[in-house]
């Protein structure tokens, strides 16, 4: 275990919301947080609407691939944080599981970019949350 915090973000696909996460967090935390996504059934490919909401605020995902939970990310995290209802993860010793409920705006018939720019708004706030948590834990 690194003494820097670790987290791991996790939705179905890996290809929206956990890559959207994970981009978030890396933006605001450089090197100070071990930052990994994955998805409990990762996609073929990105959302590219994910990717845009997240070029809009200039960070760049493009180089970024859908991949399974591996041995790898468990090592290094403390907390893993899902996205969604869809996404479960099964308990690990020693490591904190929490869930994000996020906003679905196409639950209240929002979609394209619209969409995806609320959700992207709404995982930001709680990225940051965790950021400021993680920092205060840290020092």
């Amino acid at each position: 275990m690194t003494s820097k915090p670790g987290v791991l973000f996790v939705c179905v696909k890996n290809g929206g919301k956990s890559q959207v996460a994970g981009g978030l967090m890396r933006h605001l935390t450089g090197d100070t947080v071990t930052v990994y996504t994955a998805g409990t059934k990762p996609g073929s490919s990105l959302n590219a609407q994910s990717v845009k909401s997240l070029t809009e605020l200039g960070i760049d995902i493009s180089d970024e691939h859908t991949k399974p939970i591996t041995a790898e990310m468990l090592a290094n995290v403390d907390l893993i944080v899902t996205l969604g209802k869809e996404a479960v993860v099964d308990p690990v010793p020693g490591i904190e599981i929490r869930n994000w409920d996020t906003d679905e705006p196409s639950e209240r018939g929002i979609e394209g970019m619209e969409r995806m720019r609320l959700i992207r708004d709404d995982i930001q706030v709680r990225v940051q949350v965790l950021t400021a948590e993680l920092s205060a834990n840290n020092n």
